[in-house]
């Protein structure tokens, strides 16, 4: 009798909306656990494809954009939220507004997925495409086009893409070819398979049930077979590199009675051995070369030309009163062959952190964070020499922004210059304690390699200084909140793999050619009715 009554129409045609919203809100939650550190990533297809299913299954359109907007706002409220310690614990914002921030930040970024669902819904009920042409394919390039946007909107934020989640998969194999916007588009296609075959299992059409494995098994089998491809080789001679790691407590780093001992601590640490290039974290050396102690930098220079070491320093440069930029200066021997100083400036800036967006004052006002409002540096810069290698950095989050450091190697590539053979990044992610956030940066690092072919080192304050191979494997890593260093021999990479040279563009015209060729079929199928 129950039973009965669960499965009345009108009982479900009551409860769905109430349903279907708390189903998407769970499902975005557990979407976390297929990243890093857990890196169960068949929970990402399966949550995809039960979004997926959900969408198809309302009503009406504004139901659909909801029910997105749940899972994604779930999604990112339970995968960021490391942002809370930023503002509460060392940015000195009350735990109320603090918390109330972060909610607002994920309901807002929830907005694009949402967005996706909604689109999705409303070309289904206006070209009437069709429940398995909706799942397999019109929800995909929805999906994968909305999380390209992320990757712009409000100078972007595209942490948590669906791709990530897949370093370790067959899937990581459309790396090198699509980058992780691709990855994410490849995810979907399978996300849609799933969600056919339980459509075809209730239909009880076995032969759209074959046909469904099928198709999720050659997507999976495409990836790893696209693994053993060598898109890079390697070249020139190894070098020798030393990656510290300070473990410098936030609340310390900037306390101006404890910088004095900070600055000794790096320096003992950069003159215990010599090394082809010795790299530092992010800020390590944290105020002005003209507020240094006299001497200072002078002393790692005596070092540098004795040791025959190049040095790699994080440090913020003042140009004037007013111009000042996160910055990372390499100091190499008088008789390298090279320059005396290499400079590179930050180019994607951190909203609140590093640059207050229009609007915002009031709430940059209620933290007390140093270093704010730098200058935004080229994005073309070029990569410093080490011995026959050239090395590429970016700074903190900016190798999250794929298609930047393509950018740059291509530009390389086009205009004659030496493409750089190894990427570089420093960062100093204290600001988030000992949280996810650490295991998903150097996820996002693992991505970088995959996509150009090209070995990453990390250099951080307190985790994850990380040694990266052309692969994307983790050969060497010092664990979190530790002091101390890793030192090894690299060889960079030469070859421009076809994300390089293509960058995002393939994905998203591919998103969009499937999006059109959806309407059309829907289209042609009322024109036959």
């Amino acid at each position: 009798m129950a039973s009965k009554d669960i499965s009345n129409p009108f009982i479900m045609k009551r409860f769905a909306p109430l349903l279907f919203p708390v189903i998407a809100f769970l499902t975005g939650i557990l979407t976390v656990f297929s990243f890093a550190p857990y890196g169960v990533w068949g929970f990402q297809i399966l949550c995809l494809a039960i979004l997926s299913g959900i969408i198809i299954c309302q009503e009406k359109t504004r139901h659909a954009f909801f029910c997105g907007w749940c899972y994604g706002s779930a999604s990112f409220g339970a995968g960021l939220y490391w942002m809370f310690i930023s503002l509460h614990v060392y940015g000195g914002m009350n735990a109320l507004p603090a918390a109330t921030g972060i909610a607002l930040l994920a309901m807002f970024m929830g907005l694009l997925p949402a967005s996706a669902c909604l689109l999705t819904h409303l070309l289904m009920k206006r070209f009437r495409t069709g429940r398995y042409l909706t799942a397999m394919m019109l929800f995909p390039a929805f999906w994968t086009v909305f999380e390209w946007l992320r990757g712009w909107v409000l100078s972007g934020l595209p942490w948590l893409t669906t791709g990530y989640a897949f370093t370790d998969s067959p899937m990581a194999g459309y790396a090198p070819v699509l980058g992780v916007f691709g990855i994410s588009l490849m995810v979907s296609l399978a996300a849609g398979t799933l969600t056919c075959l339980s459509i075809a299992v209730k239909d009880r059409s076995r032969n759209l049930m074959l046909v469904m494995v099928v198709v999720f098994v050659l997507l999976l089998s495409a990836g790893q077979s696209l693994r053993q491809i060598e898109w890079t080789t390697v070249q020139g001679e190894p070098i020798k590199v030393r990656l510290l790691q300070g473990n410098i407590a936030q609340e310390a780093k900037f306390n101006p009675r404890q910088i004095y001992a900070m600055l000794d601590q790096y320096a003992s640490m950069i003159t215990r051995q010599p090394a082809d290039v010795i790299v530092t974290p992010e800020t390590a050396v944290p105020i002005y070369p003209q507020n240094l102690p006299a001497g200072y930098l002078d002393s790692l220079l005596a070092f540098v030309d004795a040791s025959g070491s190049r040095l790699a320093l994080g440090i913020p440069l003042a140009d004037s009163r007013t111009v000042y930029t996160n910055s990372l200066v390499v100091l190499s021997p008088k008789d390298s062959g090279s320059d005396r100083l290499y400079r590179y400036n930050k180019h994607h800036l951190v909203p609140f952190g590093e640059f207050v967006p229009m609007g915002f004052r009031w709430f940059v006002n209620m933290m007390h964070i140093p270093l704010g409002d730098f200058k935004r540096g080229d994005l073309i810069q070029q990569p410093f020499p080490v011995k026959g290698q050239w090395i590429l950095p970016n700074i903190c989050y900016e190798d999250i922004f794929g298609e930047e450091i393509a950018a740059r190697l291509r530009d390389e590539h086009a205009s004659g210059r030496p493409v750089a053979s190894i990427l570089l990044n420093i960062s100093n992610i204290a600001w988030f304690g000992d949280t996810i956030a650490l295991p998903q940066h150097l996820q996002i690092s693992r991505m970088r390699s995959l996509e150009t072919g090209r070995p990453m080192l990390r250099a951080t304050n307190t985790g994850t200084t990380a040694f990266i191979d052309e692969y994307g494997e983790v050969i060497q890593q010092l664990p979190p909140y530790v002091q101390g260093e890793i030192s090894f021999h690299v060889t960079g990479t030469q070859g421009m793999t076809p994300y390089i040279l293509f960058g995002n563009t393939p994905t998203v015209i591919l998103s969009l050619l499937l999006i059109i060729l959806v309407c059309l079929v829907g289209r042609f199928r009322q024109k036959r009715l």
